[in-house]
């Protein structure tokens, strides 16, 4: 049976891939994002300017659904940002910026969207989350910190819709290259830089994640992590915390000690 798929941040990037794979099963889609995408993908899909921290916006997409498709069959949170940030960096609305986006803007869109839901008898909430949200590296902590609140928001939504026939699932990809780097907002430029690399250098890309998170979702998974690398760490954090701990502090001195040749490298080029 085809659906009719509500994708947040779904103009680049994963949002698109995502959007991309939906429509070439049939299925219709709408774009929700503040900016319209460069091409839409092939198939039935509309774009609807949508930011996820406006409560009126979110009713104009609610109101698009009922009156040109009668009520909607999946929600993708998709639409989020990411930051790096030393813990005494990270300012006050550094935190506002990331909360209001990757937490307030999932939370927002399921309080919209579960009383069609209700109304219908049934549909699919999917939040995306990260793997940093489960394994918490250090240097991310407000994109931790947020990941891991829409985990939790998840799982505790999971338990209250449950009875109404409303799925959930929750998606921690770990890094795919996408057009993430201009949402990549850091007081901690020196960090930024290498967590960026890392972005761009994955060998993982968003149609890839976007087929496993399609494939999960029609078998009605609660928990996916696209990254065969960071099940694997999750799996050693729950059953060997010790060891993952010391790899995680190991990690964490081989970041710090590029971090310290990149400063002093700038400090000699400034000088």
């Amino acid at each position: 049976m085809k659906k009719r798929v509500l994708i947040t941040g779904g103009s680049s990037g994963l949002g698109h891939a995502l959007a991309g794979h939906y429509a070439a099963a049939g299925n219709r889609v709408l774009i929700a994002d503040r900016d319209s995408p460069d091409e839409l993908p092939g198939g039935t899909v509309s774009f609807i300017r949508l930011d996820v921290r406006i409560h009126n916006d979110w009713r104009r997409a609610l109101r698009w659904c009922e009156d040109h498709w009668g009520g909607l069959d999946i929600l993708v949170n998709n639409a989020g940002v990411t930051a790096v940030g030393r813990i005494e960096q990270l300012r006050s609305d550094d935190w506002d910026w990331i909360l209001d986006i990757n937490l307030k803007g999932v939370a927002m869109g399921c309080r919209t969207f579960v009383p069609l839901f209700k109304e219908q008898g049934g549909g699919h909430i999917v939040n995306i989350a990260a793997s940093e949200g489960l394994l918490n590296p250090p240097g991310m902590t407000s994109s931790n910190a947020s990941k891991a609140a829409v985990v939790s928001l998840s799982e505790t939504i999971r338990g209250e819709l449950t009875p109404f026939g409303i799925s959930t699932t929750v998606v921690c990809p770990g890094p795919v290259r996408t057009g993430l780097r201009a949402e990549l907002n850091s007081a901690d430029p020196e960090l930024a830089g290498l967590v960026d690399r890392a972005i761009q250098e994955s060998s993982h890309t968003a149609e890839q994640a976007a087929r496993r998170i399609t494939e999960a979702v029609d078998k009605g998974r609660f928990l996916v992590l696209t990254h065969p690398a960071d099940r694997r760490a999750l799996c050693l954090k729950r059953l060997f915390p010790k060891v993952a701990d010391m790899q995680a502090a190991r990690s964490w001195r081989r970041m710090t000690a590029k971090l310290g040749a990149q400063g002093s490298g700038e400090r000699r080029r400034a000088a």
